[in-house]
């Protein structure tokens, strides 16, 4: 299979409603078999010592955002050999030197095949990824991946989705899965527009990229305009829509308000941290290294109350998708872990496996766990 053909082909069906087709229906049972089967893939260990990993190294920096908190770094393997094909929506999980594992989503063109591009937001106060990219990682520094890997896929109408247009939103950093699902639908002529927003036009980035689509996309910055309500966000786009977004918290929860509850429109987001905490109660985890006991409140998730008590815990998404903060329960003495992910395999379950940025215990458990 060429490039070009790799690219246009049909994208799997995510939105798993098959609505006022019946076909749809069938397809989506057979994607949803496929996807089962493919459990053992989607849910690797993290290979030992490097194994499996491609390196990769750094051939282009640049800002992207006119404030320079932004900047995009150009991927490419050992002889400019081919890399692992992948689609819009898709993100690579980058090892960097430090031994920190954080997900970037792929925001160049799929249709390179040899090089992958990412964009990175500096945030002072994080984990210390985003400074270590923009601090350390100049041109001729590696990394490593395991390869791109899609929870964000786009499924264009006609060719999976029953909607007929689409509505891509996208708020900062946001753009970075947003953009190349724009070259898409372009190159695919189907009716699609989208909303950009920001502080300022000087804190977003890839402006020159973005504006090359014309009147199919507005910008809107709070410094002009003001912030924007979910129904500005949406535009008249409220029929057979299927709406793509990615941003900060609260305009995601913004337009999850305004369209719940809607048939007629199909809402594919995705977080850029974690969720907050839905009906969590308080707990308790003794760490099997120390001793020490840390209490786990029920506004926060178990990984960050290890990280305000300054346990080494390894983490990388924040949403249980990505699999890097896995952590052997050794025992549980008042009760058993809720799981609050679909990573996991129930044996793994079984084995006493969880993922410390979404499951916790139930109120007034203890958990003992090996860190």
């Amino acid at each position: 299979m060429t490039a070009l053909s790799r690219l246009l082909a049909t994208p799997p069906s995510a939105s798993g409603r098959s609505r006022h087709d019946l076909m749809l229906g069938l397809v989506d049972a057979a994607v949803t078999g496929m996807w089962a089967v493919s459990a053992a893939v989607r849910r690797p260990a993290p290979p030992p010592d490097g194994a499996g990993l491609l390196t990769l190294q750094v051939i282009e920096r640049r800002v992207v955002a006119r404030d320079q908190n932004v900047v995009a770094l150009t991927l490419a393997a050992e002889g400019r050999s081919p890399l692992p094909p992948w689609r819009p929506g898709a993100h690579l999980d980058i090892h960097l030197p430090s031994g920190r594992i954080r997900q970037y989503s792929l925001c160049g063109d799929p249709g390179v095949q040899t090089s992958y591009r990412i964009a990175v937001r500096r945030i002072p106060g994080g984990g210390g990824g985003s400074i270590e990219v923009h601090d350390e990682l100049d041109v001729g520094a590696r990394v490593q991946t395991g390869g791109p890997r899609n929870a964000f896929p786009l499924t264009v109408p006609g060719y999976g989705s029953p909607a007929r247009r689409l509505r891509f939103i996208a708020g900062g950093i946001g753009i970075t899965p947003i953009l190349p699902m724009l070259g898409l639908a372009q190159r695919m002529g189907v009716d699609w527009s989208m909303i950009y927003v920001g502080r300022s036009a000087e804190s977003i980035p890839f402006l020159d990229e973005v504006r090359r689509f014309g009147d199919r996309v507005e910008i809107r910055t709070d410094d002009v305009h003001g912030v924007p309500s979910a129904q500005d966000l949406i535009g008249d786009c409220l029929d057979d829509v299927a709406v793509y977004t990615c941003g900060p918290a609260p305009m995601l929860t913004a337009l999850r308000r305004l369209l719940a509850g809607r048939d007629d429109v199909e809402l594919h987001f995705e977080r850029f941290a974690a969720a907050p905490v839905v009906d969590g109660t308080a707990f308790t985890v003794t760490i099997a290294s120390s001793g020490a006991t840390v209490e786990v409140t029920p506004e926060e998730t178990l990984l960050a109350a290890l990280q305000r008590a300054g346990v080494p815990a390894p983490y990388s998404c924040q949403q249980g998708f990505c699999g890097t903060c896995r952590t052997q329960v050794i025992d549980g003495a008042n009760g058993v872990v809720q799981h609050r992910d679909t990573l996991l395999t129930e044996p793994e379950r079984a084995a006493g496996m969880m993922l410390t940025c979404v499951s916790r215990a139930p109120e007034g458990g203890h958990l003992r766990l090996d860190l």
